[in-house]
């Protein structure tokens, strides 16, 4: 996670709370990423316990201790009797609901066995994973300890799509399909980078030393192709590159077979 973002989170809630939910958002975030579906969706709902207690905390000034059971049903519902104005909606519905789905998914829907021999651990991982980003997102954007720009961009950080084709060594990105074409490697960077893009600079660093020396002519083509937009020395992945990432599907870790 974003170190920025971690310390907005540290100064703004219960420490041990803050410890445990990203903790199991790192973790949750880690093995889904590494195809451990059902132990992302069991993170993902000791990250509810946690959320769920910062949410205690931060309207009645006291949490269920982590050692204690949690009635997530009762403190939804106490949540959502509290006074219109007394907190944001999203700390009365929002939040609540979506930590629900996520908890029901961990505790019911199936993390341990087959449903009418469809396993659903893949969609339910990819819901979970998502739900999370939000939720961190959306305390961040509640903390007040930043501004609405510096919130922001916090918060699109933090939910800029990663995805296993791609690996961060030391902040630099590397694309680790070794099967993907110049421009498809850099349309894969761009697609990681987010709405942030990169600067050309950045990105001569991030493709392989022989991709380099040519990459201005793979940019140029792939603006050509209107992929890429570049602006200001920097190089953004339009919708039609984003679309030609994911239908092409080279986000997946291994190259995709034809039957």
């Amino acid at each position: 996670m974003n170190v920025d973002a971690r310390k907005v989170l540290e100064d703004t809630y219960e420490l041990n709370l803050v410890y445990e939910l990203l903790d199991a958002y790192g973790e949750a975030k880690r093995n889904y990423l590494l195809g451990g579906h059902r132990l992302s969706e069991v993170e993902g709902g000791r990250f509810c316990e946690a959320a769920y207690r910062i949410l205690e905390s931060m309207t009645i000034g006291r949490f269920t201790p982590i050692d204690g059971i949690l009635n997530t049903e009762k403190v939804a519902r106490k949540l959502g009797d509290l006074p219109l104005g007394s907190h944001p909606k999203s700390v009365r519905i929002y939040l609540p609901r979506a930590l629900r789905v996520v908890y029901d998914i961990r505790n019911s829907r199936d993390a341990a066995h087959l449903a009418d021999g469809i396993d659903p651990n893949v969609q339910d991982a990819t819901l979970v994973v998502s739900v999370l980003d939000w939720v961190v997102a959306e305390l961040i954007r509640l903390s007040g300890k930043v501004s609405a720009d510096r919130a922001q961009l916090l918060v699109d950080e933090l939910v800029t799509r990663k995805y296993p084709s791609v690996q961060v060594f030391r902040d630099k990105p590397r694309v680790i399909r070794a099967d993907l074409k110049a421009g498809e490697v850099v349309l894969v960077l761009l697609y990681h980078a987010g709405s942030a893009g990169s600067s050309f600079r950045e990105l001569k660093e991030w493709v392989s030393s022989t991709m380099a020396k040519n990459l201005k002519r793979t940019v140029d083509v792939l603006d050509g192709k209107a992929l890429v937009h570049r602006s200001d020395g920097h190089v953004f992945i339009t919708r039609a590159g984003e679309n030609a990432v994911e239908g092409g599907r080279l986000l997946d870790l291994n190259p995709v077979e034809n039957n």
